[in-house]
């Protein structure tokens, strides 16, 4: 049985526009981590640099721009999601409608993956 996880989007996202995607996100309830510095995570800075050379290979040439951009994880919160349901295809289009928007500062891959969800568990209050 797969241990409990959290739904999250892998993305390379500019530092020069991560607060001001973050702060839009987050009024999605969309929630940025960047996994050099997620609460919990095991040797981020390491993890960060892994994912980020991982996915830069992964397109050759044509992410060289993302060498030394922050490597995050986009969370859903608690609006999303409907009891133990699984996540609606409307969270999905709303993430990937607005890492549209910001194109030339952002590169992910279409899909979702899932962290422990110690991870990116987020204090009580937000």
């Amino acid at each position: 049985m797969r241990r409990p996880h959290v739904n999250v989007a892998t993305v390379l996202v500019d530092p020069a526009i991560l607060r001001d995607l973050e702060l839009e996100l987050a009024g999605l309830d969309l929630w940025v981590w960047p996994i050099a510095t997620t609460p919990n995570c095991p040797d981020g800075p390491r993890m960060a640099f892994q994912i980020r050379r991982k996915m830069v290979e992964a397109k050759g040439r044509d992410w060289d721009c993302a060498s030394e951009w922050a490597a995050v994880w986009i969370s859903f919160g608690d609006s999303w999601y409907r009891g133990s349901e699984s996540l609606p295809w409307a969270a999905h289009a709303t993430l990937w409608d607005k890492l549209a928007e910001y194109a030339d500062h952002t590169r992910y891959r279409l899909g979702l993956g899932g962290v422990s969800v110690e991870m990116v568990r987020r204090p009580a209050g937000i």
